[in-house]
């Protein structure tokens, strides 16, 4: 059967398609080929200008645009090569090797000093670099652009809904007033947060050979600081050195990594939970979608399938996000593989993280919010003003304030004339109960609404 969206095993490559077509050139192993052959040609540049290598010499610049040609122009059918190359090399990493030496032989210069491509490294010296550029690659170019989208559309929500007041609800029950700006100001203080762990997590490298001791290196040119041209090099990829290492890189950064996106995931999910629980309590009305049908049966129905779709997708993000994080900082002793096959893995969590983003702003631009559901609901809760009352007569040293109002309000139904007669026996200044008199549901708020104004601070 033809591979196709409509015959791909996973969704990601299949019914969702359209929305990770941006990660194909990334995570791909077309993608992983592409980064390898930057890594070897980027390190065999390195390699031609140290003067303590005069078997290489500098490179003209007709030897250094071939072979930034055929990093920058690498395309589908150079990664097919490769793949035809490696039915007979059975390694990736070999195959890499020999495709270059393949593409430079019109060149003299380089074609003489073929042998020094991947000079000294082991695969892992390729691989884990590559993979460091494939993931801030994503995090530059496709995470965090989304990430700041969506927090800049709760950024508005938190600034338009900053005085909008709202009833919350503790453990499903009514509570002290809200304003709905300040509830989704907690969501842009809690993403930001993350954003900004994420965003200064060190991508890390190595380049040090079988078991990062430069074994290779100093045997063949003793007198070379393999250790600064090592770092060097690293540095100019835009990723940060690692010094100490087995033949593999420890994949500790990537844990961080995927951690932090896997508890920014955790925070949407509880996003997406909220807004999903104030459409079912109509506090926002969904814009019916010409065409859409919300239901195979009731045909009223309008659903907030955005949310749950994002819901969901963060869900199996995070579980894939988990393994990486558990799995990829433990191999065995100074390498095993167990590592290679669940990092081709990482750009699946990323793909269901994308489709979860996507799908949260499409959410949020699907809602209406309904004000006099909200005030309707607020105004009937007069309850919520036991607290402020038995507050304040505990200022005034009213012994038992807490049960009194217990006593007045639990199971019974209570309005503003049993509170206001309620606050006239009291015995507290007559300011006191002025300020408790004009008290409401909808402006009991203490600072909410600086709060949610305050956020973008």
């Amino acid at each position: 059967m033809e591979l196709s969206a409509l015959t791909a095993i996973s969704p990601v490559d299949g019914r969702y398609q359209n929305k990770t077509d941006v990660l194909r050139p990334i995570f791909s192993e077309y993608g992983l080929f592409r980064f390898r052959v930057l890594v070897e040609i980027e390190w065999l540049k390195k390699l031609s200008k140290n003067s303590n290598i005069k078997e290489i010499g500098s490179f003209s610049t007709s030897s250094v645009s071939l072979l930034d040609s055929i990093k920058n122009n690498f395309s589908i059918d150079d990664a097919k090569q490769i793949k035809k190359i490696e039915k007979i090399t059975n390694h990736d990493i070999k195959a890499v090797e020999y495709f270059i030496r393949e593409k430079i032989q019109s060149d003299p210069k380089l074609k003489n000093v073929s042998q020094f491509i991947h000079f000294a490294c082991t695969s892992e010296d390729i691989n884990n670099l590559s993979y460091a550029l494939i993931l801030k690659d994503t995090r530059e170019n496709i995470l965090l652009p989304k990430l700041q989208k969506l927090i800049i559309i709760l950024q508005e929500m938190s600034d338009s809904y900053a005085s909008i007041p709202m009833l919350s609800r503790t453990h499903g029950q009514t509570a002290s007033p809200t304003t709905l700006g300040k509830e989704m100001a907690i969501y842009v203080y809690r993403t930001l947060r993350q954003m900004k762990q994420f965003e200064n997590i060190e991508l890390l490298g190595k380049l040090n050979g079988a078991v990062g001791n430069f074994n290779a290196h100093f045997a063949s040119y003793p007198d070379i600081n393999w250790m600064s041209l090592s770092k060097e090099f690293i540095e100019e990829l835009g990723l940060t050195w690692n010094p100490y290492t087995t033949q593999i890189e420890s994949h500790d950064y990537m844990a961080e990594y995927f951690h932090t996106l896997a508890r920014t995931n955790t925070i949407l999910i509880d996003l997406c939970r909220d807004l999903w629980g104030y459409i079912s309590l109509n506090y926002f009305n969904l814009k019916p979608i010409k065409g859409e049908v919300g239901s195979s049966t009731m045909p009223h129905k309008v659903n907030p399938i955005d949310f749950e779709n994002a819901e969901g997708n963060f869900g199996v993000a995070h579980s894939i996000f988990e393994h990486l994080a558990m799995k990829l900082p433990i191999s065995r002793w100074q390498r095993d593989l167990s590592d290679s096959t669940v990092l081709r893995n990482a750009g699946v969590g990323i793909a269901h993280t994308i489709i979860a983003l996507d799908s949260t702003v499409a959410g949020l631009s699907k809602i209406d919010i309904n004000k006099d559901v909200i005030h309707e609901e607020l105004e009937d809760s007069w309850e919520v003003l036991t607290e402020p009352i038995q507050t304040v007569m505990r200022r005034y040293n009213i012994d038992n304030a807490y049960e009194k109002l217990k006593e007045l309000s639990r199971g019974q139904k209570i309005n503003k004339e049993i509170l206001h007669n309620f606050i006239e026996q009291l015995d507290i200044p007559n300011d006191a109960k002025s300020r408790l008199k004009e008290l409401n549901p909808s402006n009991y708020l203490g600072n909410a609404e600086i709060q949610a104004k305050s956020i973008k601070k």
